[in-house]
């Protein structure tokens, strides 16, 4: 009975993580090696974001602060399609977005559609906008306008109609 006690304590300690705990990277003989303590004094710590599952929805996103661009004297001329790409979001953020029903600048096309569905305007000039409209009991609430450039969002607007 007596070792069984222990070997439950040995295994409750062994999955226990502290707060300060940490993982450290270090360069040796052999190639890197990472430890969860310095092993060495030229070992550096290493953050490691938390993934665990669970929490609020608005844990780990990054702060988005949209400061609209000021407007250019001229007309900018358009680039070709497929130069530019969308930019990088991390499948994490990318769930998080798409369950809260919201769209960022970067975002692709079929990443719209999955977060906001399909829409019934599209207007393809002078840039391509999707309008959504958002209704509460019956009545029109908001337009959102999603302005794309080569294919991904380049900026959400929201009015009141």
């Amino acid at each position: 009975m007596l070792m069984l006690a222990a070997a439950m304590l040995v295994t409750m300690h062994a999955g226990d993580t502290s707060a300060d705990s940490g993982v450290y990277r270090c360069d040796s003989p052999g190639g890197v090696q990472f430890s969860d303590r310095p092993c060495g004094p030229d070992s550096e710590k290493v953050h490691v974001r938390d993934n665990r599952v669970g929490g609020s929805l608005g844990d780990n996103l990054p702060v988005y602060n949209y400061e609209p661009a000021p407007e250019p004297a001229e007309e900018e001329a358009p680039t070709a399609p497929g130069k530019d790409t969308c930019r990088f979001i991390n499948s994490t953020d990318l769930r998080t977005y798409l369950a809260r029903n919201q769209v960022f600048p970067g975002m692709t096309r079929e990443q719209v559609q999955r977060a906001f569905g399909r829409t019934s305007e599209v207007y393809p000039t002078p840039q391509e906008t999707w309008v959504y409209q958002t209704k509460y009991y019956g009545a029109l609430y908001e337009l959102t306008y999603v302005y794309f450039r080569n294919g991904c969002v380049e900026r959400i607007e929201y009015r009141k109609p």
